[in-house]
C-alpha cells in the first residue's frame, strides 16, 4: 500500500494559498473574464422584456422570426423566455439568435 498517494496536508504554494484557494481564485477570475459572453449578459437582464430576433437558415416555413418575452433563464447555449401576452414559454437556442432589443437600459458589467 502506498501511504504517500493521498496527503490531506497541502503545502502552500508561492502565492501562500492552498490549492483549493488557488482554484477558487482562478475560477473567480475566469468567471469575471467570461461575463461578456451573451448568456451572462442575458442573465444580468433576467426579468426584462425583450424582442429576440432569430434566424433559422434551414427552415422552409420561416427564415426569420421575432419572439417577444421576459427573460426567465439563460444558459450556455439557450435562453428561456415567457410571453406575458400569450402565456407561452419558449426555449430558444442561442445559435439562432441574431440580436436582442430592449426598451430599457441593458445591464452590463463594464470592467473586463
Amino acid at each position: 500500500m502506498n501511504n504517500n498517494y493521498y496527503n490531506p496536508m497541502y503545502p502552500s504554494g508561492v502565492s501562500g494559498m492552498t490549492p483549493k484557494e488557488q482554484t477558487t481564485s482562478t475560477a473567480m477570475n475566469s468567471l469575471l473574464e467570461e461575463q461578456s459572453y451573451i448568456e451572462n449578459i442575458l442573465r444580468l437582464n433576467r426579468g426584462k422584456l425583450g424582442k429576440f430576433y432569430m434566424s433559422f437558415p434551414d427552415s422552409l416555413e420561416w427564415k426569420d422570426k421575432v419572439f417577444s418575452g421576459i427573460i426567465e433563464q439563460s444558459g450556455r447555449d439557450h435562453i428561456i423566455i415567457s410571453d406575458p401576452s400569450t402565456g407561452k414559454w419558449y426555449l430558444l437556442l442561442l445559435i439562432y439568435l441574431d440580436y436582442v432589443e430592449f426598451d430599457e437600459k441593458i445591464n452590463y458589467i463594464k470592467n473586463f
